[in-house]
């Protein structure tokens, strides 16, 4: 499966323009990536810090023959990001229920999941932050960034590609997959 990409330097939010395209476009799936998000949203509406440099993208595809649940799905998209993150950091990379991603006890990524439907057609966007060269400061919620903690700063363009490869890659599996062998992504 191929994602659409749309390339952006500066948006009000990823989720929310993958929101749009689903609503006012036929396109099935596709990712969006920005440079800098001006109101990028994260879980209970709680605000997304967008600092340049770091990774801003959302995916959008259809779940209509996906019989996983939303909570699921989190927990899929939580390892597929881990995925990402544990080709350039080898130490352990824990998630911290529902949607946060965790190095030695400090966030480096968040994901935002929403689901909507549009002509009887089911769809899930799967908003993804991840800190690459920046750290939010969150107050009684440390957070780290990847260029602290191997020394090497991953372009956020190559990082955005390398995650639509793994998405592109995997969402054909989904609905093949039962609540069993979530664990073993």
């Amino acid at each position: 499966m191929k994602l659409k990409k749309f390339n952006f330097k500066i948006i009000n939010s990823t989720n929310d323009l993958a929101i749009k395209i689903i609503k006012n476009t036929c396109i099935k799936s596709g990712i969006v990536i920005a440079k800098k998000q001006k109101k990028g949203r994260g879980q209970y509406g709680n605000k997304w810090i967008s600092y340049k440099g770091n990774l801003f993208v959302s995916i959008f595809f259809k779940i209509d023959k996906i019989k996983l649940s939303l909570r699921q799905l989190t927990k899929i998209n939580c390892l597929l990001v881990k995925k990402l993150l544990s080709s350039f950091y080898k130490g352990k990379i824990y998630i911290k229920n529902p949607n946060d991603l965790t190095i030695k006890g400090n966030k480096i990524s968040g994901i935002l999941q929403e689901s909507l439907s549009k002509s009887g057609e089911k769809f899930i966007v799967v908003g993804i932050g991840i800190n690459l060269v920046k750290s939010p400061i969150i107050k009684n919620y440390p957070t780290t960034n990847l260029l602290d903690l191997i020394n090497i700063r991953i372009n956020s363009n190559y990082m955005a590609l390398k995650l639509k490869k793994i998405y592109e890659d995997f969402i054909p599996k989904i609905p093949k997959i039962n609540v069993k062998s979530i664990d073993k992504i």
